[in-house]
């Protein structure tokens, strides 16, 4: 990374700072393929719009979630693939070296008052998600937000290992460089073998273990001499259980860890802790996780087949429909175990593909919008800076900043999704089955890891084809349905090019 860049990561990240209370209001920090999320002390110091305002922030997300004792929730800053990972270390250095015990954070300076439409929408969208938060903090939806946690560090691997593979299957069929293949074959599917030991790893953190002894039960699963041992009649195979059997094994370590941490005299513990915790837990693991978790995992594979070979169509468009709402709440990457499972099994996710269509109905709404109100010129402004992103996968700036405070349009967008996924699900229902090699990108960033049984034309064929009717029906959707007369009304406004000088301050439009 040059100068220039890391420069400039810094400077976003010291911009973000004061605007989230301060170093001493940080608790922790972390990040995903788009967002950088912190836990605050206090909420009430984020200046909102001041952060949206800022060139390098897409949007914001307000999120329960778990957070530290002590602290608020989860706050998600938008800052899109790839600046987010530039960004974030840059930010840990500035609050560790601005943190100090007896500091009190600096007041900030009030933000300058916004008064155009964009912004007014930005904080419809803010409200609209803060009257969700209440909803949303059930104990199964929290659960799920933990276990997305585990696999969300785990998407740059998945992403780098699956471009390679796609790679290696295309040099493969082309008969190119045939020395070559066996190694890259062994760089996309070593961290896939190991996988379980990664998400064993990360279960214990997440879920207040020792995270080496988390991976360390979770090893147990991909160890070839499981072979030698029989459970309910049956040998086990290597890495029976998959993703799904590391998570549950290192979730019971877990446990196990707790209840000696409270019975094991403190002189012993150094000892007896760790050994009974890998011994119970993989005892169970060998007897009865690995099974369990394999046929739930065969389950998992023979459903999604099934699901679009007899009625890929109708499972697309309920599956490309709903997703929107799924990310508008945070709860997509709850997914994100059923999409490795899947990986494991045949090589690529056949979901992923329905589901990246609704970013593309998100996408036609938003151009709809942008033509039906051609006098207001902050909203197309916003539209505009966002579309790229859009087109990459990446809806959240979309979705709080357009489609979700207007009501209407997200929908119709909803509507764009449903059809695009009714569409790809069709052509698995015909036969033409494919997925992707890897999970966390969408949009047009997807087609790199496309995959099937199909030829690689007839598959990036069908994946554009479904992206085209997603953005088709998105946009008439919207454009004739995505309004009433009295949204147009109030929304369509704008500076006349060449304003009379007025003694009063222009009045606000209203929202409907």
């Amino acid at each position: 990374m040059s100068t220039d860049d890391k420069n400039k990561n810094r400077a976003t990240a010291a911009a973000i700072l004061p605007l989230v209370g301060g170093p001493d209001n940080v608790t922790s920090i972390a990040h995903c393929m788009t967002r950088l999320r912190i836990s605050l002390r206090d909420r009430s110091l984020v200046q909102d719009e001041a952060l949206r305002a800022l060139p390098a922030v897409l949007g914001v997300v307000e999120d329960l979630g778990a957070a530290p004792s002590g602290s608020w929730g989860n706050y998600q800053i938008v800052l899109g693939p790839g600046t987010v990972a530039r960004v974030t270390p840059e930010f840990e250095a500035l609050v560790e070296e601005g943190r100090s015990p007896a500091r009190t954070p600096a007041p900030t300076p009030t933000p300058t008052p916004h008064t155009i439409t964009a912004a007014q929408l930005q904080a419809q969208g803010a409200a609209l998600k803060e009257a969700q938060k209440a909803r949303n903090a059930t104990p199964v939806k929290l659960l799920l937000r933990r276990i997305a946690n585990i696999f969300v560090p785990l998407i740059p691997a998945l992403i780098g290992c699956g471009i390679i593979a796609g790679l290696n299957g295309l040099l493969a069929n082309l008969g190119w460089l045939p020395s070559v293949v066996p190694a890259l074959a062994a760089i996309a599917s070593g961290f896939m073998s190991l996988i379980a030991v990664f998400v064993g790893y990360n279960t214990a953190k997440e879920f207040g273990g020792t995270p080496i002894l988390g991976g360390a039960v979770a090893a147990i699963i991909v160890f070839p001499g499981v072979a030698k041992i029989a459970a309910f009649g049956q040998e086990l195979r290597p890495g029976q259980g998959g993703v799904l059997g590391a998570l549950a094994a290192a979730l019971l370590a877990v446990y196990v860890e707790k209840w000696c941490r409270r019975w094991v005299p403190e002189a012993l513990d150094v000892l007896v802790t760790p050994t009974l915790t890998v011994l119970i837990s993989g005892l169970v693991t060998l007897f009865g996780l690995m099974f369990l978790a394999g046929e739930a995992s065969a389950a998992i594979g023979t459903f999604a087949d099934a699901l679009l070979s007899t009625g890929g169509a109708f499972a697309g468009l309920v599956l490309g429909g709903l997703f929107l709402p799924l990310v508008m709440l945070g709860l997509h990457q709850a997914l994100i175990p059923i999409h490795t499972t899947l990986i494991e099994q045949s090589g690529y996710t056949v979901l992923l593909p329905i589901l990246a269509m609704a970013g593309a109905g998100q996408v036609g709404a938003a151009i709809a919008v942008y033509y039906r109100l051609p006098r207001n010129r902050s909203l197309r402004t916003t539209i505009k800076s966002a579309l790229p992103a859009g087109f990459l996968g990446v809806g959240e700036p979309l979705i709080y900043g357009v489609s979700l405070p207007l009501g209407r349009p997200f929908v119709t967008a909803c509507i764009g999704g449903a059809a695009g996924g009714a569409f790809v699900g069709l052509c698995n229902q015909l036969g033409v089955a494919f997925g992707s090699t890897a999970i966390g990108p969408s949009g047009w960033a997807l087609f790199p890891l496309l995959d099937g049984r199909s030829s690689a034309g007839v598959t990036i064929a069908i994946y554009a084809g479904g992206l085209a009717v997603a953005y088709l029906v998105g946009f008439a959707a919207t454009y004739f349905f995505g309004f009433t007369t009295r949204m147009l009304t109030d929304l369509d406004t704008g500076p006349d090019p060449t304003p009379a000088p007025a003694t009063d301050p222009p009045k606000e439009p209203a929202l409907a």
